[in-house]
């Protein structure tokens, strides 16, 4: 039977503890983490945070799926059309490789997009990202999508590092 990725929604706050459970009961998870600053009144300091808040991601089957929703503090699998969602490949890769290298990325609103070109990341650190291509003020920047969630991306490119993905 075929293994997809499914988006599974987490109580506030409990995506790492879903991560570890679903792990512990032999399910292939992923939690998309990406250090940042947080900043209090008297001090800085850096932390570890998912990049998407409230979701793992977990590959299995359809039937699976059943048993993972008792898994304490998973509230529900993302659904698209009454079904459970497929995330992509590409975008579990693209997550992937935004997290081995979270520095200089940052979550953007949908509303920043304007026209954008598919492009794929040649070089760097961040090679074989896909995502679209957006310069504003002089900066090239990639952003990446996961459809299923509306969720996106950002990071900070050479332009040189980037490629125009020509279908």
């Amino acid at each position: 039977m075929k293994l997809n990725w499914y988006a599974l929604h987490t109580s506030s706050r409990a995506e790492k503890q879903v991560h570890e459970r679903l792990q512990k009961q032999g399910y292939e998870s992923f939690l998309p983490l990406i250090t940042t600053v947080k900043q209090w009144s008297d001090r800085k300091k850096k932390v570890v945070v998912p990049l998407i808040s409230s979701y793992v991601f977990m590959q299995g089957t359809t039937k699976d799926l059943l048993s993972v929703v008792k898994v304490q503090g998973v509230v529900a699998v993302l659904k698209h059309l009454g079904k459970p969602a497929n995330v992509q490949e590409v975008e579990i890769n693209n997550l992937k490789i935004l997290t081995k290298n979270s520095e200089g990325t940052k979550k953007v609103n949908a509303f920043k997009l304007a026209n954008f070109t598919n492009v794929e990341v040649i070089a760097g650190p961040f090679i074989g990202l896909k995502g679209s291509y957006i310069e504003t003020s002089g900066t090239h920047k990639v952003v990446v999508q996961v459809d299923v969630l509306n969720s996106f991306t950002e990071v900070m490119l050479p332009f040189e590092h980037i490629k125009e993905i020509v279908k």
